[in-house]
């Protein structure tokens, strides 16, 4: 089984009793060890303490004869013949003095089934150098960490359990919120409502996980909405020059008297079907921006050509009106780049030329003026059309809206909202400087790159 495919609480259980286990075997090895060194210890103290009164005898005076040792105390003095004077270790070890003495200081030696820790301490005296032997079995110390080795496993096992039940239960405990979140978002798929997700008292990385998710569900929804009467609203758009169309052909098809009637209502058809075009070109436009995540490129001198172009274009479409278009470049450092491509900025320049043309009558002029600052390039379409009502401008970039009270165009009220889209790709800014009687300024803000980088040049753009 592997460990991405079990659950939270079962992985957290599982690593905090793995991390449990391996500090507990850490510290059991630890503590072993500093209780072998305490035992081992003792018995060197003891042994110390048996061959102490001897060690003091023989260094005052050699020629004193020594007392025997208490009862159950294992001690050899031999002198300096190698002679045992006093002698009561065991058979085993009272063999080998010659072996012993001739390696002084602190070991354990085996016999037989028996393991004993020898001490062997060298006298000089006047008469040559005795030694004292002392010994003592290791058999009860042996027992008595074999009895602490079994308490510490026991204990680690033990620890080691309630560590992994009680972090079982903090587990539970601490994804109890994260099921409730669970719970309520099953209820809202199968129901959806304005409700939320909960939101617990704590201030915890659940409740900012609450927080996020609610937000994004308060996006879904607004999303679902502006699609719902995105839909709506093409519907209605659509609808009535469709309606029209139809009563159009259904008039030329039965009661044109004439040629020249026909040819009448076909055009008015005709004109219909254009305005069917232009929303169904603008609602695509709408979804590719939508959908776009990386912007173009473009420098400031392919934006100024860009703006050359739609101002041309802009006084194609004049037709017998006294409206002067112009346009004024400045754009500074060339080389600069703009993260959106000249079809993108011919665009933003074609619909806020054609907002304006379309609120003029007879006469009119209308300026797009290309300037750039140290950090950014503005593009300002100013028109004298007299401007729209102060109550529309905080609806002016939302998608069909239109404001018949100023200016009265025949379109489908998506030319700012595009605007809005392709700048919004872009890291930019729009903003509307409202005269009413006078004129409307649109300002377009697009940050620029000063360093120039070749790579941005072959970046893919739709047209």
């Amino acid at each position: 089984m592997r460990w991405a495919r079990l659950g939270i609480r079962a992985r957290i259980t599982g690593g905090s009793l793995l991390i449990a286990a391996l500090i507990s075997v850490v510290s059991g090895i630890l503590i072993f060890s500093q209780v072998q060194r305490i035992v081992s210890d003792g018995q060197v103290a003891v042994l110390e303490n048996v061959e102490a009164p001897y060690l003091t005898a023989l260094a005052l005076d050699p020629t004193e004869s020594l007392d025997p040792p208490g009862s159950g105390q294992l001690v050899a003095v031999t002198n300096p013949a190698g002679l045992a004077n006093i002698n009561t270790l065991p058979p085993g070890l009272g063999v080998r003095l010659d072996e012993l003495i001739a390696a002084p200081g602190t070991r354990t030696i085996s016999v037989n089934s028996s393991r004993y820790l020898v001490r062997v301490t060298a006298v000089a005296t006047t008469q040559g150098t005795w030694h004292v032997i002392s010994a003592s079995e290791n058999d009860v110390q042996d027992g008595i960490l074999n009895q602490v080795l079994i308490l510490l496993i026991t204990s680690i096992a033990a620890i080691n359990l309630a560590f992994g039940a009680a972090s079982w239960l903090i587990g539970s405990a601490v994804l109890s919120p994260v099921t409730k979140l669970r719970v309520s978002a099953a209820s809202l798929m199968r129901s959806p409502g304005a409700e939320l997700l909960p939101v617990g008292p704590a201030r915890d990385e659940i409740a900012d996980l609450a927080h996020t998710l609610n937000e994004l569900i308060e996006q879904l929804r607004a999303s679902a909405e502006r699609e719902r009467q995105v839909v709506s609203d093409a519907s209605h758009e659509f609808r009535t020059p469709l309606a029209i169309l139809q009563t159009q052909l259904e008039l030329a098809q039965a009661e044109a008297s004439s040629l020249g009637q026909m040819r009448e209502d076909v055009g008015a058809a005709q004109a219909t079907v254009s305005r069917l075009a232009g929303l169904a070109t603008s609602m695509l436009e709408l979804s590719r921006i939508d959908a776009q995540t990386v912007p173009g490129s473009a420098t400031l001198l392919e934006l100024g050509a860009e703006l050359a172009d739609a101002a041309d274009r802009g006084r194609l479409h004049v037709g017998a009106r006294d409206i002067q278009i112009d346009y004024r470049d400045d754009p500074g450092a060339p080389d600069a780049r703009v993260a959106i491509s000249p079809a993108d900025f011919g665009r933003i320049c074609d619909n806020l030329v054609s907002n304006a043309l379309a609120a003029m009558d007879a006469r009119g002029s209308v300026l797009l003026a290309l300037t750039s600052g140290s950090d950014h390039v503005t593009l300002a379409v100013t028109d004298d059309a007299g401007g729209m009502e102060q109550s529309f401008l905080p609806h002016a970039f939302d998608r069909f809206s239109r404001a018949d009270a100023s200016r009265h165009g025949e379109g489908a009220g998506l030319g700012l909202a595009i605007v809005a889209g392709l700048v919004e790709v872009a890291g930019g800014s729009v903003a509307l400087d409202n005269k009413l009687g006078l004129g409307l300024a649109v300002s377009v803000h697009l940050p620029t790159r000063a360093v120039h980088d070749s790579r941005r040049d072959a970046t893919p753009h739709l047209g």
